[in-house]
């Protein structure tokens, strides 16, 4: 398997979390209006009243297009230049799995301190592949 291939891996993983939670959160919601939780017409600007573990849901889903815009970005410019390397690919699994842990404990428990430290480990690793990539790109 190329470097190219072991960087998209986990990029390919992130996307099937992000489609686990839209498909979660939207028969969900189908579900809640057929048994009556929620009226269509309370929620249709409020989603503050959907169940909680639906609100959950769906605050994840969104945060799945905030700082990962950024590492997807990172990615496409690895490719594009030719500068993935073995590193690039450690540093996008440990995103990816905390991405993963994020999301577990937010749609979960949702403890906040949890949820924090998860969300600290992937700023610090994107920081991280940015800083390995402009080195590379500069100094090389």
């Amino acid at each position: 398997m190329t470097i190219d291939k072991m960087l998209l891996l986990p990029a390919l993983l992130h996307v099937a979390l992000i489609f686990l939670l839209v498909f979660l959160t939207g028969s969900g919601r189908v579900a809640a209006a057929r048994r009556g939780e929620v009226r269509l017409g309370d929620v249709a600007l409020d989603n503050s009243k959907w169940p909680e573990n639906l609100r959950k849901r769906a605050n994840n889903y969104q945060n799945q297009f905030e700082l990962p815009v950024l590492f997807y970005m990172l990615i496409a410019l690895l490719l594009s230049t030719r500068l993935a390397d073995a590193v690039q690919v450690v540093l996008a699994w440990v995103f990816v799995l905390s991405r993963l842990v994020h999301s577990y404990i937010h749609t979960g428990r949702n403890l906040v301190i949890d949820r924090f430290y998860a969300f600290t480990a992937s700023v610090i690793t994107l920081l991280a592949m940015w800083i390995w990539f402009a080195l590379r790109l500069f100094l090389q």
